[in-house]
């Protein structure tokens, strides 16, 4: 170090006649807690520590309804999905039902058509491996007895007709599946009436 830093740090700051420590004017500052009572630096520790309490529970629940939202919207995109999956899954529930039909109205037939009956056969089975594999079933309706949550009565059958006890799905008009353990589509079925039921259509 020269002789010359060494004359600058030893000069004296303007105004003055003494040099002066880059933090002394910090120290100079006047402290807010100075002169304060022991019972104000109690007040204010209470202070401090009840904004600090409120601060943290503010900051719980800001957690918490984060946490809310992000669970919602959890549930919101699983809802869409199943919906859109069970769109989906009625749609192809709609082309087997067109190829029971012309199965159905094929019946046994020689020659070409009997190819094409086959086709259809094994095109049918292929779906049914299909949704069986993704947890798609059908329901068995018919001889059982009626389940609202199962079946859908679009028919009543006359107990002395079907020759079976009331309340029995005598005939399958549409077959319904289930997905899973949840009703995908309910049956439409015919059910056998019984006494209640002829009341009422006598009585219109």
């Amino acid at each position: 170090m020269t002789m010359e830093h060494e004359a600058r740090r030893e000069e004296p700051a303007a105004g003055t006649g003494e040099a002066r420590p880059a933090d002394a004017s910090r120290r100079d500052e006047p402290d807010e807690l100075e002169g304060l009572s022991v019972e104000d630096l109690r007040v204010r520790a209470r202070r401090a520590s009840d904004e600090a309490r409120r601060n943290w529970q503010q900051f719980l629940h800001s957690a918490a309804d984060l946490e809310n939202y992000k669970k919602q919207a959890a549930r919101d995109r699983h809802d869409a999905i199943e919906r859109t999956r069970r769109q989906m899954l009625s749609l192809v529930l709609g082309v087997l039902d067109n190829l029971e039909r012309a199965m159905t109205y094929g019946g046994t037939v020689d020659g070409p058509v009997a190819s094409l009956l086959d086709g259809l056969r094994m095109t049918h089975r292929q779906i049914l491996d299909q949704l069986k594999a993704i947890g798609v079933r059908p329901i068995e309706a018919a001889g059982t007895s009626f389940d609202p949550r199962l079946h859908e009565a679009v028919a009543v059958v006359p107990p002395e007709q079907a020759h079976q006890p009331a309340g029995t799905v005598a005939g399958e008009i549409l077959k319904g599946y289930l997905l899973n353990d949840d009703v995908l589509r309910p049956a439409k079925v015919a059910v056998v009436g019984g006494p209640a039921s002829e009341a009422r259509d006598s009585g219109r």
